[in-house]
C-alpha cells in the first residue's frame, strides 16, 4: 500500500479505514468549512459527564476494537471527604495535539498531521516499535497485539467529511463530547492556557492539545486526586530491551578498550598487542543484542523501517548508528583475523568508537522523554554509559585468557574507574529518590517511581547496588592485586566472576528501569485496556 501523506485524497483514507473494519453512522453535523490556519478538535464539558463510558463502547464498536483496545477512556477523579465529595470525568481520545511527539518521535513516519488538523496514524507504515506509546503524555495510541500495531483515535475522518459526527460524539448521552473548528494561533496565544486544561492533565507545553475543556467551578481548595492512586502496578519489563541496551553498550565499552589497546601500542607502549579474539569480543556482545530489539516489534520482519525517520526520531538515529558500528566492529574483526596492520586499521577503530558513542547517547535520547519523568533525566544518558565498564572487563578476560597478566593491570586499573564512576552514579539516583522533594512539579509521578523502587522491588534494588560494588569496583581492584604480583591464573577467574556478575547487575539495573517509570497520562484511567 502507498504509504499516506497529508495531501492523499480523502477518498484513500477512507478506503484505509474501511479495511480495519470502520462503519458509517447517519448522525449530521453542522461544521463550517476549514479556513486558513485552522483545525477540527474535540470539546468535553465535564458539567455533563456522567461517567458512563458510553463513548469508549461506542468507538470500540465503530472500529472494530477488541475490548482491551481503547482510543477513547472516562478518567475519573475525586475531590472532599464523604459526605461532602466531588466527582469529576474526564473523556479523552487524541487530543490532535498541533504539536504532537507521537509523531515526531515515530521511526517509520507512521504518523500524518492531516491538512484538516487530525493526526492520523497510517497502520500500514508502523511496525509495533510503542515509541509513540511512550512518548505520548496522554497515553494515547494503544498497541493491539493481535494486528502487531499501535492504533489509534482518527477522529471518524471519513464521517466528518460526510458530514456526520464521529461515534463518540453519537453515542454520548449528555452530549458532553462534540466537534468544534479552531483557529490555531488563537488557540496557542489565547485560549489553550484558560480552557486546554483540566485537573492532572500533562503540561500542555509538552505538545499543546487542541482539546477544549468545560469545567465545573470548583470549591475553594478543592484538591482533585485520581481515583486510581490506590493502584500502582509495575510497567512493562521490555526484556528485550533490557539485554539489547546492556549489550549494545557493553559492545561500545569493549570496542573502545580494543581501541585504546590498539592506540597505545601504536604509539610504543610496552603493552600486549589487541589480537582477533578480543575484536570478536568486542563485537558479540552488540551482534546478539541488535537483533533482540526486533523482538519487542510487533512486526519483527519490518525491524528495518526504523531507520527512516533520522530527521526527528532518537529511535532512527540509534537504529542507523548501532547497525553501522556492529558493521565496522565486524570489518574490525576481519582486520584482525587477516593481521592486517597501519593507520587503516586504526582509523576505523576510532571511526567505530564515534558512532558508537553516538549510538548509545541516541539510544539514551529516546527514553529522555517528557511523558515519562523518571526517564527524562541527565542520569539516563550517565547510566547508559556507564553500563560500558562490562566491555573493558570483557576486553580485560580476553587480554588475561592470551596474553597472562602482562599489561592487563592498566586496562584493569581504567576498568575499576569506569565501575567505580558507574557505582556513583547509580548512587546519586539512589539518593534524587531518598531526597525526592515535594516542590518537584513531577513529584506524582516520581513519588510512584519510588514506592515501586522502595516497596515492590526493594530486593531487586538492593542487590542491584551491593552487586555494583562488589563486581564493579571490589573485584577489579583484587584483579589488579593478582595480575600486579604474576598471578595471572587467579586474576583471570576474579575477572571471569567479575565480568558475569556485572552484566547481571546492569540486567538488574535496567530490569528496574523500565518496571517502575510512571508515565504521565490520563487521571483515573481504571480502563486503561493495552496502553503501555
Amino acid at each position: 500500500m502507498e504509504p499516506l501523506t497529508k495531501n492523499t485524497p480523502l477518498e484513500s483514507f477512507i478506503n484505509h479505514k474501511n479495511e480495519t473494519g470502520m462503519q458509517c453512522g447517519n448522525y449530521s453535523i453542522d461544521l463550517p468549512e476549514l479556513k486558513e490556519g485552522e483545525q477540527y478538535r474535540f470539546h468535553f464539558d465535564a458539567t455533563a459527564c456522567v461517567g458512563c463510558h458510553c463513548c469508549e463502547v461506542a468507538c470500540n464498536e465503530q472500529n472494530g476494537n477488541p475490548d482491551d483496545i481503547k482510543w477513547r477512556r472516562v478518567g475519573e477523579m475525586e475531590a472532599g471527604q464523604f459526605p461532602d465529595t466531588l466527582q469529576l470525568f474526564n473523556s479523552m481520545s487524541c487530543n490532535h495535539c498541533i504539536d504532537p511527539e507521537c509523531l515526531k518521535g515515530c521511526p517509520t513516519n507512521a504518523y500524518i498531521k492531516l491538512e484538516n488538523g487530525i493526526v492520523f496514524h497510517d497502520d500500514p507504515n508502523c511496525i509495533g516499535c510503542q515509541y509513540c506509546t511512550w512518548n505520548c503524555p496522554y497515553e494515547v495510541p494503544t498497541f493491539n497485539a493481535d494486528r502487531g500495531i499501535v492504533t489509534k483515535c482518527h477522529m471518524c475522518v471519513d464521517k466528518l467529511e460526510a458530514g456526520q459526527t464521529p461515534a463518540c460524539v453519537q453515542a454520548c448521552p449528555s452530549n458532553a463530547i462534540n466537534i468544534e473548528v479552531v483557529n490555531v494561533d488563537k488557540w496557542l496565544n489565547e485560549d489553550m492556557a484558560k480552557e486546554g486544561v483540566a485537573p492532572h492533565l500533562p503540561d500542555i507545553e509538552i505538545t499543546k492539545p487542541t482539546t477544549r475543556y468545560t469545567l465545573p467551578e470548583l470549591p475553594e481548595g478543592a484538591e482533585f486526586k485520581p481515583a486510581d492512586e490506590h493502584i500502582l502496578k509495575p510497567a512493562h519489563p521490555e526484556w528485550p530491551l533490557v539485554f539489547m541496551t546492556v549489550l549494545t553498550q557493553t559492545s561500545v565499552g569493549a570496542f573502545l578498550a580494543l581501541f585504546l589497546g590498539q592506540l597505545l601500542y601504536s604509539l610504543g607502549f610496552n603493552l600486549p598487542k589487541p589480537n582477533a579474539t578480543m575484536a570478536f569480543m568486542a563485537l558479540l556482545p552488540a551482534a546478539i543484542g541488535l537483533p533482540l530489539s526486533a523482538l519487542h516489534l510487533g512486526r519483527p520482519a519490518k525491524a528495518m523501517w526504523a531507520m527512516r525517520n533520522y530527521k526527528t526520531s532518537w529511535l532512527s538515529r540509534e537504529a542507523i548508528a548501532l547497525g553501522a558500528f556492529a558493521g565496522i566492529a565486524g570489518l574490525v574483526w576481519l582486520l584482525y583475523l587477516l593481521d592486517f596492520n597501519g593507520f587503516f586499521k586504526l582509523l576505523v577503530e576510532a571511526i567505530g568508537v564515534g558512532i558508537g558513542i553516538y549510538g548509545i547517547y541516541a539510544q539514551s535520547m529516546i527514553y529522555r522523554i517528557k511523558a515519562r519523568p523518571a526517564w527524562n533525566r541527565e542520569s539516563t544518558t550517565k547510566r547508559f554509559f556507564g553500563s560500558g565498564y562490562v566491555g573493558f572487563l570483557l576486553i580485560s578476560l580476553a587480554l588475561l585468557a592470551s596474553s597472562g597478566a602482562n599489561g592487563a593491570v592498566v586496562l584493569l586499573s581504567v576498568t575499576l574507574l569506569a565501575g567505580a564512576l558507574q557505582h556513583l552514579i547509580i548512587n546519586d539516583e539512589v539518593n534524587f529518590y531518598k531526597y525526592l522533594s515535594k516542590e518537584n512539579p513531577l513529584y506524582y509521578q516520581l513519588n510512584r517511581t519510588k514506592t515501586l523502587l522502595d516497596e515492590r522491588f526493594k530486593k531487586v534494588k538492593t542487590a542491584r547496588v551491593h552487586s555494583l560494588r562488589l563486581f564493579g569496583v571490589a573485584l577489579p581492584l583484587l584483579a589488579i592485586v593478582f595480575a600486579a604480583s604474576g598471578q595471572s591464573g587467579l586474576a583471570l577467574f576474579v575477572v571471569t566472576i567479575a565480568t558475569i556478575g556485572a552484566f547481571a547487575s546492569e540486567i538488574m539495573g535496567r530490569f528496574l528501569f523500565y518496571s517502575t517509570v510512571v508515565p504521565l497520562g490520563l487521571a483515573g484511567n481504571f480502563f486503561a485496556g493495552n496502553q503501555r
